[in-house]
């Protein structure tokens, strides 16, 4: 702290700092709607990575017992706690079509990431064809 010639410490207004504030708060409103897609790409990671490994298990199913599965406990695949239910997931995963030949199954979104009121959805079936059914 360094006094200046009449006693006083050198400091910015309050004025200065309201602006400083503002301008901040203008740039973040300006890259928020850039950085939106970015953010739902990344969590959508996480329906990608647990729908492969859901395919992963039908397949080792598969293998020994010559058809697919239509529960996820049959084939070991344990759902994470979801976020609305004071977890971390934010899918919930489900097997849609399970036949000796083929099967389906979906990870859908328990967040409206952007407020749009869409939520996103995932599918992948027996050949790991992995599409987003549902943008978010």
């Amino acid at each position: 702290m360094r006094l200046s010639r009449a006693g006083l410490v050198k400091a910015f207004t309050l004025t200065e700092l309201l602006i400083v504030l503002v301008i901040i708060g203008i740039l973040i409103l300006m890259a928020l709607p850039v950085l939106m897609p970015l953010i739902s790409r990344t969590r959508s990671v996480e329906a990608k990575q647990m729908l492969t490994h859901l395919q992963s298990l039908e397949k080792t199913y598969f293998y020994e017992h010559a058809k697919y599965s239509s529960s996820l406990d049959e084939i070991g695949f344990e759902q994470e706690k979801l976020t609305t239910e004071n977890g971390k997931a934010n899918y919930r995963i489900e097997i849609i079509d399970a036949s000796p030949g083929t099967f389906a199954a979906r990870a859908t979104s328990v967040v409206d990431f952007d407020g749009d009121g869409a939520f996103n959805v995932w599918e992948i079936n027996q050949e790991q064809h992995l599409v987003e059914v549902t943008k978010d």
